[in-house]
């Protein structure tokens, strides 16, 4: 199904990224990652792809450009698969926290397969602390997929065992355009699909933001469509990706400033929002851990 060609990182690090190359060629990556303080054993994050490249090219992200297609779910699966079976065999995974994001290669909203690979996926994998993660930007044009994303939560992931991320990057949704070059829906529909998708004891739904220099950040705008009791907002720095650099992007979350960073969360925080800020271990820059960065050095270097 797939064919592990390169690796970065090791057991010793944060992040493993895998390069593996599918049947007719195409490169996806797919990685494993721990979040210290909290040990492998109890917290292991997976993270795959669902896209052969992706469609958007947005400027943040090496994912984008040589859009080959969808991956199947049994492609999706392989990559799951093969990461739990290194550790874990039999496919008994005992991790109080084991996160799987559909957030690596491609926005997993735009492919179905990802739909059916939640639904086996708890018959498949003994995993009681499984937490399935979907990361999007909410393409246009996609209703039937958040429709069914939606009734598969209620029936298999209820009581807070799905994690549901919108990526926003700016409050302004004009700006946003910029960073996200596609049609998607409005903050409207973002917050009216929030209001049905959350349920007493569920997770709130995230609203991530890369943000970057010129590009509005006024937290209060939020209030207008995005409820603080539904929704959290989570800040991350742009990565150091190709395209980032083409784009001549700067990032307004200076890791080597944790001062500044801190005090563009309480900005968030004041207007009622509970805030992450995830700054992440920059060891992960090294290893080429984010987003379709290692899969891009090897096509280009080939």
């Amino acid at each position: 199904m797939l064919r592990v060609v390169d690796t970065r990182g090791s057991e010793a690090q944060v992040a493993r990224v895998f390069v593996a190359a599918l049947a007719d060629g195409a490169l996806i990556e797919y990685a494993e990652a721990i979040q210290p303080p909290l040990p492998r054993e109890q917290k292991w994050v997976l993270i795959v792809s669902t896209l052969r490249g992706c469609p958007v090219a947005c400027p943040i992200c090496d994912a984008g450009g040589d859009y080959r297609g969808k991956l199947s779910a049994d492609e999706i699966w392989a990559q799951i698969e093969d990461l739990v079976r290194r550790r874990h065999p039999d496919l008994k995974v005992p991790v109080p926290k084991f996160k799987i994001q559909f957030a690596r290669m491609g926005d997993p909203a735009v492919n179905d397969a990802v739909l059916e690979v939640l639904r086996f996926l708890p018959l498949r994998l003994r995993a009681p602390g499984l937490l399935p993660s979907i990361s999007t930007i909410a393409p246009a044009g996609r209703d039937a997929f958040f429709d069914d994303l939606l009734a598969l939560k209620q029936e298999l992931y209820p009581g807070g065992r799905f994690q549901m991320q919108f990526s926003l990057h700016s409050t302004c949704q004009e700006a946003r355009r910029r960073l996200v070059p596609t049609r998607t829906w409005t903050f409207a529909q973002m917050a009216a699909y929030g209001r049905r998708f959350f349920a007493p004891g569920d997770r709130k739904l995230t609203l991530n933001f890369a943000p970057a220099l010129g590009f509005p950040l006024a937290p209060s705008q939020l209030l207008e469509h995005f409820d603080p009791a539904i929704f959290t907002v989570k800040l991350t720095p742009i990565n150091p990706t190709a395209a980032a650099t083409r784009a001549g992007l700067v990032g307004l979350l200076d890791p080597a400033d944790p001062a500044a960073c801190e005090a563009l969360a309480q900005s968030f925080r004041a207007v009622g929002y509970d805030t992450i800020l995830s700054i992440g271990d920059l060891s992960e820059n090294q290893i080429g851990s984010n987003c379709g960065m290692l899969a891009r050095v090897l096509e280009h270097e080939a």
